[in-house]
Parts: structure tokens; sequence; C-alpha cells
């Protein structure tokens, strides 16, 4: 029988080699398009403070990838959303309706923070808004920017087409799965003044990750040999 924590180790002996292939971590807010990423592939965030049981290894905070469904998205674009913008009439801001990430890290600072009712009345409602309205949420739009890119990354390619069950599905599902504290007690669960535990989803408190979906799942068998097919496919 597979043990779950070996998985769990075996994982992040994979993300150590992962580290090197990538050249190391990259923080976000000193990420840009003109790097070398793949067009496709699975996003890995790491954030200041949190560690695995330990107490030396980062542990992973929010898994992602993009285009599942037929899109052109590339994997810089969905971080871009994450990341925000840089010029513009709201430079340093973003869009919190087009990334669940910021939105859930803006809903948790609207809960550890004194921030107006305006920004609270608005923030989360609605696909759009206005530009009146996205004016007032800029200050928090500003400090969603600062702490995701603030956030160490890792990035595995993985170029294949989109469709639920491409490799990339399959990587981000099984991720998320196996490092989710949600379905156990003791497994590298998240510091006690982790952002994530203000978050308005109990599962984000509950996982100890920014990811909802897939988080009570279990991690589909094979999963870690596809990670390490396309590992070691990278150059």
């Amino acid at each position: 029988m597979r043990s779950e924590d070996g998985d769990i180790d075996r994982f992040y002996l994979l993300l150590a080699r992962l580290e090197e292939r990538c050249g190391g971590k990259r923080r976000l807010a000193e990420c840009d398009g003109k790097m070398n990423w793949p067009s496709r592939g699975v996003y890995f965030f790491f954030e200041e403070g949190e560690f695995r049981s330990d107490g030396a290894t980062q542990r992973i905070v929010r898994v992602g990838t993009h285009a599942l469904r037929k899109s052109n998205t590339t994997l810089w674009n969905r971080l871009s959303q994450h990341k925000g913008t840089l010029g513009g009439a709201m430079p340093g801001g973003g869009n919190h309706r087009g990334s669940v990430f910021r939105l859930h890290v803006g809903t948790s600072l609207l809960a550890s923070g004194k921030w107006p009712d305006s920004i609270r009345a608005s923030w989360a409602k609605g696909s759009s808004a206005p530009s009146h309205v996205r004016r007032t949420e800029y200050p928090l739009e500003l400090a969603v920017s600062e702490h995701i890119g603030a956030m160490p990354l890792l990035w595995l390619e993985v170029n294949d087409p989109p469709g639920p069950e491409s490799d990339r599905g399959v990587i981000e599902r099984g991720t998320i799965a196996l490092l989710s504290a949600a379905k156990r007690s003791a497994i590298d669960l998240p510091s006690s003044d982790w952002l994530g535990s203000n978050a308005d989803r109990d599962l984000i408190g509950e996982s100890g990750l920014w990811n909802v979906n897939h988080v009570r799942d279990e991690a589909e068998a094979n999963f870690l040999e596809i990670f390490e097919d396309h590992l070691t496919r990278m150059t």
C-alpha cells in the first residue's frame, strides 16, 4: 500500500529537481513576459513564513494551470493576471475579477485589516466593474499585488493540448489533493498567522492552500509518474 506521507516526500524531492531546472525560484514581482516561459505548464507558489513540518522546506501554498478548455491562454498570460498591472491608469493594481487567486488574497486582507466600507461593498461582486468602482478598489488591488508579487514560484513545462484530461489537469488536481491538509490533521499545516486563515472560503483555511477545487479529492494514482515524466523532458 502506498504511503501518502511517502508520496508527499517524493513530490518535494521532485520539486527540488524542478527548482534546479528552473534555475531557482522566482518572485512573481520580478517576472515578466520576456522570460523564457513555456507556452503551457503548471505553476507552484510558495509564501514567506510557510514551511513544511521539518521547519526548513518551503511548502506550496497555491497550485494552478491554464487553458484546460479550448483556449489560447499561455502560462505567462495566467501568471500576469495574478501579478497585476504595471502601467495604465492604476499602476501596480490588478483585476481580482479575472484572477480567483487575487480575489481570495484580497478577501483575506479585507478580513484581517481596516478597509473602507466602500471596498467591502464591491469586492468580489460581479464579473466586471465600472472605472469608478475599480478606482475605489485600487488600494486593495495594490495590496494584493504586493502580497502575491512577493511569493516565489516554480513552473513545470507541460505542453499538451487543452482538455480536462490533459496532463496539466492531472498534475494540478493531484498536487492539490496530495498537499491539502483538509483531509488530515498533522501534515504540513499552515502557520498560525497564515493570511489564508482569514479567507471567506473555509476550504482555504482547512487545506492550507490558496485553492478551493480538489482539496478534498484523492490524488490520481499515477500523477507523480506523469509529473516526473514531464520534469525529465524539461531542458
